[in-house]
């Protein structure tokens, strides 16, 4: 949903109403503007300042007054809300396309994930068409979304979770490794991958060893491949 204009904007931050982001248009100001930007950073939602034009062609009009929002489907959680307990996050790093990231929550809820955690930037976020391809999950599994993937990752290591990435360059086939408790599940975004620096956090990094010439899968078929193996092997287990 796309909310455009003084009003709309504001009212929607003071309520609290899950928000993908906020646009403003570069050059503009005023008081009341400048209410809508100290909202956007205490709830720590995204803020970003855009062309005019940019926000014309988004809200589909000129009459935005210089500020558009875009709408979440859910809302999201933080790492503190999802660590008690947990015994699997699955992190994505970068994963764009809307409907990918729907296949994983909906995956990541039925092999028994705790949460699944996305980055704020170069990544999909919870629009309707991620709602939609995640068929009723999102109603049941928490969605983290962290400003820099490597301090979250260092973040869980430190409380002594073990990371596992996912990559057709890993050096332990998938179904041999040996999980540790609880556990974090790496997947790389679409085309490059893992980033280099969210790889070196990894403890190891596993391979799905495919029979075709083609190496790499599509990263929700990874998703399901290795979570639920970790699922079959009874790691989804309580303690």
């Amino acid at each position: 949903m796309i909310l455009a204009g003084i009003h709309p904007v504001a009212e929607a931050l003071r309520a609290g109403r899950p928000l993908e982001r906020v646009l403003v248009a570069k050059g503009a100001g005023g008081p009341r503007l400048q209410e809508i930007i100290d909202l956007a950073r205490h709830g720590s939602i995204p803020l970003r300042f855009e062309p005019r034009p940019a926000l014309d062609r988004l809200a589909g009009t000129a009459a935005h007054q210089g500020v558009v929002a875009l709408g979440a489907s859910q809302k999201y959680r933080t790492l503190e809300d999802v660590m008690e307990g947990a015994r699997l996050l699955v992190f994505l790093d970068g994963v764009e396309d809307p409907h990918n990231l729907g296949a994983v929550i909906r995956t990541a809820h039925a092999a028994g994930a705790d949460a699944v955690v996305i980055p704020e930037r170069r990544a999909a976020g919870l629009t309707d068409v991620v709602a939609k391809a995640a068929a009723g999950a999102l109603e049941h599994l928490p969605i983290v979304r962290v400003g820099n993937l490597n301090r979250a990752l260092d973040q869980i290591k430190n409380q002594g979770v073990a990371v596992y990435g996912v990559d057709e360059r890993g050096t332990v086939d998938y179904d041999q490794l040996e999980y540790g408790s609880p556990a974090a599940v790496v997947l790389g975004g679409e085309g490059k991958g893992m980033h280099e620096m969210v790889r070196k956090r990894c403890d190891a990094v596993m391979r799905i060893p495919t029979a075709g010439k083609i190496s790499s899968l599509n990263v929700s078929v990874a998703a399901g491949i290795v979570l639920f193996d970790w699922k079959r092997r009874g790691a989804s287990r309580p303690r």
